[in-house]
């Protein structure tokens, strides 16, 4: 995976974001948004199993 992930599970303002529904996304389901900025609570290899989990099923 890249090292720059940005999805809006993993966006510090995912709690009260007005554009998770409006923003692009590319392929791998990464964000293109002007306010993201990401949660660092948040480690790399907890969205690595999230990603892998989901990918599963």
């Amino acid at each position: 995976m890249s090292s720059e992930k940005k999805y809006c599970a993993i966006c510090a303002w995912r709690g009260n974001c007005q554009k998770r529904f409006s923003v692009s996304t590319d392929a791998q389901g990464l964000v293109h948004c002007p306010d993201y900025s990401r949660d660092l609570s948040i480690k790399d290899q907890d969205i690595d199993a999230a990603v892998k989990k989901d990918q599963q099923a």
